[in-house]
């Protein structure tokens, strides 16, 4: 089968994708759990961009397949797991002897969820990480009873499933955006809460917008000084989530006195540990949930771009330069 393959890590990201080759490496074979998948459709997503400069939390030895998320559709399959043969499914995939950037995949039977038959597999190779973690995240200002949260990358996909779980709930959102033109796109969307980050008077407005809306919640996917930024601005008894850390800096500036005597935690959100929490049947009631929302068209991941596995290095070029502009598929 031919794979992209990373023959080694480097944190320049042009020469990270610059190594990338494609090559004909061996078909991988099914142990007794797992399945084998034909590759339909694989997303570059930030963690993907990460990994290949080797400063992601999965290190897998090399050379390795990158990728961790996918749709397709099963062909093969271990002893027991063989009625799973022919099901559509969506997957994400990191051990060491796997990746998506492939055209067929091996993976673990609790690593797929199965797709509803009506369930589009463009939107299915990115469905295993980004709504079920806006999901999982929004679930905390519901527990809350939040009437209004603040967000940072809020050009990104997951705070956009984000907004629209809060429209569906009635709750304000406060979006932090790096670009002016993301901030007008999002105003022509209908959002009246949008700030850019090192635009004048921006800690100001983020502090006028929350003193008015009352925040008890927010999402942080950067990290550095917006992280203190945000939980300063929240209300008291509040909670600032992080998941993700795109600024690759520590957490600062947090008002000591806040956490004391205002009652503000921060924690952080694993979409791992969120889903061994809930357990295997509220994952799938959710699944089924979501993809119900993603076939009604009430949810969409936006894609920008698709490219075949020679056109990879042309594709992540393209992708990096307008990562909120939508995901790109490579499709083998």
């Amino acid at each position: 089968m031919k794979s992209v393959v990373i023959p080694s890590y480097n944190r320049n990201i042009i020469r990270a994708m610059l190594g990338l080759k494609v090559q004909e490496i061996a078909m991988p074979v099914a142990s007794d759990d797992e399945v084998i998948i034909k590759v339909y459709a694989a997303p570059v997503n930030p963690s993907d961009i990460a990994f290949i400069q080797g400063v992601y939390n999965v290190v897998k030895p090399l050379p390795a397949i990158p990728g961790f998320e996918a749709s397709g559709e099963i062909i093969d399959a271990g002893k027991n797991v063989t009625n799973l043969i022919g099901k559509k499914v969506s997957c994400f995939v990191q051990d060491d002897n796997s990746g998506t950037w492939s055209e067929y995949l091996v993976a673990n039977r609790n690593d797929i969820i199965i797709l509803k038959d009506d369930m589009d597999m463009e939107q299915a190779a990115c469905f295993t990480v980004n709504p079920f973690t806006a999901y999982g995240m929004f679930d905390i200002a519901l527990q809350r009873e939040a009437k209004a949260i603040i967000q940072n990358a809020a050009g990104g996909q997951v705070a956009s499933f984000i907004r629209s779980m809060a429209k569906e709930n009635d709750m304000e959102v406060i979006n932090i955006v790096r670009k002016p033109e993301t901030a007008e796109k999002l105003k022509s969307e209908g959002e009246n809460y949008v700030v850019v980050e090192n635009e004048d008077e921006f800690e100001q407005k983020l502090i006028d917008y929350s003193s008015c809306l009352k925040p008890t919640v927010a999402y942080d996917a950067v990290g550095c000084n917006l992280s203190g930024m945000m939980f300063n601005a929240l209300s008291s008894d509040s909670e600032l989530v992080v998941y993700g850390g795109l600024a690759r800096k520590q957490i600062c500036g947090i008002d000591v006195m806040d956490v004391i005597f205002n009652n503000k935690i921060v924690t952080g959100f694993n979409l791992i540990d969120w889903k061994a929490d809930i357990g295997e049947d509220e994952f799938n009631e959710v699944s089924a949930k979501l993809q119900d929302k993603f076939i009604s068209g009430d949810y969409i991941t936006k894609i920008s771009d698709s490219c075949g596995m020679e056109d990879v290095v042309a594709g992540l070029r393209t992708y990096i330069a307008d990562m909120s502009g939508g995901k790109l598929l490579i499709k083998p």
